[in-house]
């Protein structure tokens, strides 16, 4: 959709030196649709739409609308008055109307749609966003919202701004499009959460997985239980990195500063609160039964020898997991989640279940004796019983269990969801035997490793190369068929901290391959890289007037000015 008007480029590059200007102006917005994640169908219209501070915003209210649901889409009309601020340095008020009107923007509702689904009218009289619910029509703001020509924000007044008319027809292909973020290894503040939701928003992606515990700190306060944050939340000094070819010996190199911080209970209300202003669920994640020793630290009588440890100062995985055997232990993990579910309304409770040698529970009389009682072969069966427990514990609370795919080994019930990272093959096996599947996996999802073959021009990432084409090319469903696809809740992105020491670093490491990733939720199956980096580049107009941080590997040379200024 590409202009091929031969003084494009010429006024373009005026519209770029009238920013430098102190006088009023009108922006005319790029013609080209450049949308990331790329939606269902997008068509240009003819003619421009005017958009000022003085445009109205009316939402139609539905008759059988609940106060819950004005209130929801008052965050979408929200959202975007807070799109339009940085251009016209004011806001408009939304206001309720019985009908649309011309030369406004108008929310309207549609039963025909699913709730995240919208369609986006920009004509020359008027603006209509028709959706579902105000999930799609928030939706609509953020396509709205990169379609504003983005180098303009912020620098001056501006009188208005013409978009191109179109007709965007759009709903993601999935249910569940989540980033995780590991706050156990390096911690992040609740303002640097806050702004890693904006990211999530931005991408319309809708879930937010939060690994709050792990052998290396312990992050959510539990009231039960006051040393696991202030004991568990703290490590002595912490591995910023190794040697080459070294491993967790000699080779080394420590920062030598005591580490640590938690969450207030107050504080996860607030990230949750934030959260679902923008339409992003948040899931907890509490490590059950391995990667426990920031636990375990606190309260040895939950371990199988009941030593006194330290919180972990290194990444590798650890023997000292929580002991099954003991009935404590039990009670210790439903005391912890009874907290955990009054504070994140989430249906999903994360469990994890990875990485947990089975070391001493074979040699554990406690977890012999359980494995005698409850008829189990093998220590990974205890696993499977372990989880069981916990599973059924949620399930009379009325929630659902997510855990790695490490849970197939130990058997797993046909409720739980399973979150394959080990590859797609255990999201696979998982979805065949009719379990619910994320899919992960280390090969196109895990944002920890490096972007770049030059790793030594790169920071310091935990290993393998994963640049953003490969991840762009993930397709979630491959390798099932129609019937066995539907069992994919969605794609996740997740991103390690061991060697993200700090909130820069973190956009760095995310972005734009978080967009890639987005896309594969959004549009799984449609591929055309060379597009994709068409409107990427447009996208990071955004991430500047955002001020967000990200990596250049991948990224085409800017094509376009994106405004041009009368």
């Amino acid at each position: 959709m590409r202009t091929n008007r031969p003084y494009n480029r010429l006024l373009a590059g005026i519209g770029c030196l009238l920013l430098t200007g102190a006088c009023d102006r009108t922006l005319y917005a790029d013609p080209e649709i450049a949308v990331v994640p790329r939606p269902a169908a997008a068509e240009r219209g003819d003619g421009t739409f005017r958009l000022s501070a003085g445009t109205p915003v009316r939402y139609v209210v539905p008759a059988d609308a609940t106060p819950d649901e004005l209130k929801a889409w008052s965050r979408a009309t929200d959202a975007l008055g807070e799109a339009m601020l940085p251009f016209f340095g004011t806001a408009p008020t939304p206001s309720e109307a019985a009908e649309a009107a011309a030369g406004a923007v108008n929310f309207l509702r549609a039963d025909t749609l699913p709730h995240d689904a919208y369609r986006l009218t920009i004509a020359p009289e008027r603006i209509d966003i028709v959706s579902g619910g105000p999930q799609g029509a928030f939706y609509a703001v953020q396509t709205l919202r990169q379609l504003l020509p983005q180098k303009a924000a912020g620098t001056a007044k501006i009188r208005a701004v013409e978009l191109p008319a179109a007709t965007i027809d759009d709903r993601p292909a999935l249910a569940y499009r989540g980033l995780m973020l590991d706050v156990a290894r390096h911690f992040f503040t609740v303002e640097e959460v806050k702004r890693t939701l904006d990211l999530l928003a931005l991408h319309k992606m809708n879930v937010f997985h939060w690994h709050l515990t792990d052998d290396q700190g312990w992050r959510i306060e539990i009231e039960r239980y006051p040393e696991l944050t202030r004991t568990g939340a703290v490590r002595r000094r912490t591995l910023i990195g190794r040697d080459p070819g070294g491993e967790y010996d000699a080779t080394c190199r420590y920062d030598e500063t005591p580490y640590g911080g938690y969450y207030t209970q107050e504080e996860i209300r607030e990230v949750v609160d934030y959260a679902a202003r923008r339409f992003i669920t948040v899931i907890p994640e509490i490590e059950f039964p391995g990667h426990a020793v920031a636990a375990l630290a606190s309260y040895p009588w939950l371990s199988c020898t009941g030593e006194r440890y330290e919180v972990r100062q290194t990444w590798d995985i650890d023997d000292r997991v929580f002991c099954p055997g003991r009935e404590t232990t039990f009670e210790f993990i439903e005391h912890v989640l009874e907290e955990v579910i009054g504070l994140f309304p989430s249906e999903y409770v994360h469990i994890g279940g990875d990485e947990c040698p089975t070391t001493l529970w074979e040699r554990c009389p406690r977890c012999r004796a359980r494995m005698r009682a409850e008829g189990l072969d093998s220590p990974r069966q205890l696993q499977g019983y372990a989880t069981a427990r916990v599973e059924r514990f949620l399930q009379r609370h009325g929630r659902r269990l997510i855990g790695w795919d490490e849970l197939l080994e130990g058997g797993v019930s046909p409720t739980a969801v399973v979150m394959s990272w080990r590859g797609t093959e255990g999201g696979i096996r998982a979805a065949k035997q009719g379990n619910r599947v994320i899919m992960a996996p280390t090969t196109h999802c895990y944002l920890d490793y490096y972007q770049s073959a030059d790793t030594a021009a790169e920071p310091l990432a935990w290993g393998g190369f994963l640049p953003l084409e490969k991840v762009y090319s993930f397709d979630p469903l491959e390798g099932l068929t129609s019937d066995e696809a539907r069992f994919v809740l969605g794609v996740q992105a997740n991103l390690w901290t061991e060697y993200i020491p700090d909130f820069g670093q973190a956009q760095y490491m995310l972005l734009p391959r978080l967009s890639a990733l987005a896309e594969a939720g959004w549009n799984p199956q449609e591929k055309d890289y060379d597009d994709f980096l068409r409107r990427l580049r447009r996208l990071t107009d955004l991430y500047d007037a955002c001020g967000y941080r990200y990596a250049p590997h991948g990224l085409p040379r800017n094509q376009f000015c994106g405004i041009r200024g009368i």
